[in-house]
């Protein structure tokens, strides 16, 4: 293989990978908090690539995607508050078929206001045509925005959560409700808290890909999946290692097309779901005490 087009799928699989990456640390917050596995984390991000694409022709760029990440914000904040928090008692099982039934809701209203168009985002920096050359290979300067970004979320994330009272406070949630709310803690304002933080990071990784891949009202689905197997892959509850396992999982689809064609290099994620499950459904780097919120 060439040396540059080795560079090229390295490349991909690195965008594809830090994107997965992105939606699963919002699988793996909610987790954190509630124990439960929210499969409308996909639409988040599918909302902030279509709200952006919305405003971005009345606003600036930074300003739609800023606007975009808070409308999904509010989203994820009144999902959690509106129908989650009403059937928390009834069991994790019926929350998570909840979040199913949300997100297939959520879908049908993007279909109502979007249409079927697919829509995409002015690239941050340069233009379609502009390139970035490395040792033969060429790239969208967009591919070094997306890893940037992806970066910066998860330094912002560790950080976050070590280092503010209310990153400690969801930790210490997530650990042990009924210890937190005798130190003053406030369990359920953590857990809407979470809800909010899952769906800026999953609008914040909606925006960022956009440019690239297009965007359209049903984009969510596939990213969630994705999502959800790089928690899985990487281990539930453990958001470092979600960014390793979406690397991976990146790498693989990306030379898969050296041996399969590239129509089914989605069957890639399948086969690794389904191997983790049976072969250590902790995930490859095992799994962190999540601490799941059980009478959430």
């Amino acid at each position: 293989m060439r040396a540059e087009l080795f560079l090229q799928y390295l490349v991909s699989g690195l965008i594809y990978g830090s994107i997965y990456a992105a939606v699963a640390i919002g699988f793996n917050i909610i987790y954190n908090a509630t124990g439960i596995i929210n499969f409308a984390q996909g639409e988040f991000a599918m909302l902030g690539g279509m709200i952006a694409s919305s405003l971005a022709s009345r606003l600036p760029l930074a300003l739609a995607m800023a606007a975009a990440v808070a409308a999904t914000t509010l989203v994820g904040i009144g999902m959690e508050r509106a129908f989650l928090r009403r059937i928390a008692r009834g069991g994790v099982l019926k929350m998570i078929i909840a979040t199913i039934g949300l997100s297939i809701a959520i879908r049908e209203i993007a279909l109502l206001i979007w249409g079927e168009s697919v829509r995409t985002l002015p690239f941050f920096s340069g233009t379609e045509v502009s390139s970035v050359g490395i040792a033969g290979a060429h790239f969208s300067p967009q591919v070094f925005w997306v890893l940037g970004v992806t970066a910066l979320v998860v330094a912002a994330l560790t950080a976050f959560f070590k280092l503010t009272l209310i990153g400690k406070a969801m930790r210490g949630c997530s650990a042990n409700r009924e210890g937190a709310s005798l130190c003053g803690i406030d369990p359920d304002l953590m857990v809407t808290l979470a809800f909010g933080l899952s769906a800026a990071i999953g609008a914040i990784a909606g925006c960022a890909v956009a440019p690239l891949t297009q965007t359209h009202y049903a984009i969510g689905t596939g990213l969630g999946i994705k999502g959800f197997t790089v928690a899985a892959f990487g281990g539930l509850g453990n958001s470092l290692a979600a960014v390793g396992a979406g690397l991976i999982l990146g790498m693989l689809e990306s030379f898969s097309i050296i041996v399969v064609p590239e129509a089914y290099k989605d069957v890639v994620s399948i086969v690794v779901l389904l191997a983790v499950l049976f072969a250590k459904p902790s995930g490859i780097f095992g799994s962190r005490a999540a601490g799941a919120l059980k009478d959430y």
